[in-house]
């Protein structure tokens, strides 16, 4: 997990944060007035996995 963003691997966190940033994924809050908030960038170094190893 990096942010809000859930996935197995760095590629799928990235494309999730893309998504994020274009809208095209993920809904609205109703009732929010406010601009979506940007998701950070990526750190410059690979994310780590944690927890459970299969």
């Amino acid at each position: 997990m990096w942010w809000n963003f859930v996935g197995r691997t760095q590629d799928d966190i990235k494309q999730a944060r893309e998504e994020w940033m274009s809208g095209s994924r993920f809904g609205e809050v109703k009732g929010y007035d406010g601009d979506r908030l940007a998701a950070p960038e990526l750190p410059s170094v690979p994310l780590k996995p944690r927890g459970r190893v299969r």
